[in-house]
């Protein structure tokens, strides 16, 4: 089992939910929106999926059970997860990854999946399940993650004005890195208490 801190916890949930890796995206999503209009769109889809990655944190050990999952299996499989999206933002496919959007986006694509994606809802659920006495601790990181990733998003014009394409590209791709090691770490992990189980039986 991985023994998560909080700051631990919201670096491991930045790097997941990939604010500046999502600028391109939202900036492509919103290109139809009025400007005026924008910052209220990107805040409303960031609500949007806080709300349901707050709610797999309530839920997520239920439905650990109702589906008859193990939280080793979760482990490895949300380590899997984590990979091949690491995987993608050191080797970005070429090409837009979502459709023109001509009116407002709603929850799709940008609250769900850009923002709350599979690996993001796997993570928090990995969290509870693994350390629950420390819920409160990861609703804190949550929340540190939401705030920054609305600040980044806001901002996206501005940043890609400053920065450019290019140096978002590179820093989504290093932030690739880190997750790479994460997802092999939580799959080394996993590994190794199935084997230590399998000695046990």
């Amino acid at each position: 089992m991985m023994n998560y801190t909080f700051l631990s916890a919201t670096i491991l949930l930045l790097l997941i939910t990939d604010p500046v890796g999502n600028i391109p995206v939202f900036a492509n999503a919103l290109k139809h929106v009025p400007p005026e209009r924008r910052p209220k769109v990107i805040l409303r889809e960031i609500l949007i999926a806080f709300g349901l990655l707050l709610t797999f944190m309530f839920v997520g050990e239920g439905f650990l059970r109702v589906m008859n999952l193990s939280e080793l299996s979760l482990q490895i499989g949300g380590g899997v997860i984590l990979f091949l999206i690491a995987l993608r933002m050191v080797f970005p496919s070429q090409g837009v990854e979502i459709d023109d959007v001509v009116t407002e986006p709603l929850i799709v694509p940008l609250a769900i999946p850009a923002i709350a994606g599979p690996s993001a809802l796997a993570t928090v659920l990995l969290l509870v399940s693994q350390q629950p006495d420390k819920r409160m601790e990861w609703i804190g990181a949550l929340c540190v993650t939401m705030i920054i990733s609305a600040i980044v998003l806001v901002s996206a014009e501005r940043i890609l004005r400053v920065i450019g394409n290019r140096l978002v590209v590179a820093v989504e791709r290093l932030m690739g890195l880190v997750l790479v090691s994460v997802a092999i770490e939580m799959m080394l992990r996993g590994a190794k208490t199935f084997a230590l189980q399998l000695m046990h039986t």
